[in-house]
């Protein structure tokens, strides 16, 4: 069975959205430089994995994949840049990236997803993720940050084989916290959707998160409280390795370090959820770090490299 395509025009029919339909004055939504693509295929060669296929189209930018990583030197990894400076009202993204079988990868991003400031219409990201047998890919993308009157919508449509392994992440900051006095939770709407499934179509889990802070302020007990910074972990990986990696990640309530964190099992054996709650961004990294540590460790044998100096 094919994967999900990233490259259909998909209609943006969720409810969450309807106060925000109105066209930008400026370039109508998904016009030429608001219709972002991106399409990725790792595949093995001999014992290393190459970056065998990479379509762009403005203002996704990917130049070559580089072999940095001294723990997996085998592994491309492969840095998603845009020339936009972020995300604008209108904008909508298609990523699609693919791991053939056996092979391995891993994809981040240059820097932070900024979704500007908006005052009409929304931004949207569709991802496909395709996951082969027996293949391994990190998606670990840098953080999100809303700016006040921002609307965004993701979603994500993952198709993974039983013997596969894909870890996937996204961190959510509360806004731009030192700017103009703070726009913590200041955004209109960001909403989040994950679905995963197998090669032959049975659903794995499905997951949405939105979140409205005009409707619902999330600094309610129970919800953020006084943190800043939401952290989504899925590991999709055979019941073995979860089982192991679940074992070996401590977690809890450690509000001392501004951090608060717990692991849970997927359904139908498809792997782990990691959620976390911080105060800083560095707090947030180093944990997404700490179990995306642990995960390679007990799946494929081999450190993380070290932090790079800018993060």
């Amino acid at each position: 069975m094919p994967g999900p395509d990233a490259t259909a025009s998909p209609p943006y029919d969720e409810p969450e959205l309807d106060p925000y339909r109105d066209e930008p004055r400026q370039l109508p939504s998904g016009s030429p430089m608001k219709d972002a693509r991106l399409r990725l295929r790792f595949e093995r060669r001999g014992e290393r994995s190459i970056l065998a296929a990479m379509e762009r189209k403005a203002p996704l930018i990917v130049q070559k994949a580089l072999y940095c990583d001294e723990a997996m030197p085998r592994m491309p990894w492969v840095f998603i840049i845009t020339n936009s400076g972020g995300i604008l009202q209108g904008d909508r993204y298609r990523i699609r990236i693919e791991a053939g079988p056996g092979a391995c990868g891993h994809v981040t991003t240059q820097a932070a997803t900024k979704i500007h400031e908006m005052d009409a219409n929304f931004a949207a990201q569709d991802q496909s993720i395709v996951v082969e047998e027996g293949a391994y890919l990190e998606y670990l993308p840098d953080a999100v940050i809303p700016f006040r009157h921002s609307r965004f919508l993701t979603r994500t449509a993952i198709e993974v084989h039983p013997t596969a392994t894909l870890l996937y992440s996204e961190i959510l900051w509360a806004g731009r916290k030192h700017y103009r006095g703070g726009e913590s939770f200041e955004y209109d709407l960001f909403s989040s959707t994950v679905r995963a499934a197998r090669p032959d179509g049975a659903s794995l889990f499905a997951e949405k998160l939105v979140i409205e802070p005009g409707r619902t302020p999330p600094r309610g007990i129970g919800v953020m409280g006084d943190l800043d910074i939401f952290g989504n972990v899925i590991l999709l990986t055979p019941k073995a390795h979860a089982d192991r990696i679940a074992e070996a990640f401590p977690t809890g309530s450690d509000f001392s370090s501004g951090c608060v964190d717990g692991v849970s099992r997927l359904p139908n054996d498809a792997g782990l959820i990691y959620k976390l709650l911080a105060s800083e961004s560095a707090v947030a990294r180093a944990r997404v770090r700490a179990f995306w540590g642990v995960a390679r460790q007990m799946v494929a044998g081999h450190h993380v490299p070290p932090a790079f100096p800018w993060s």
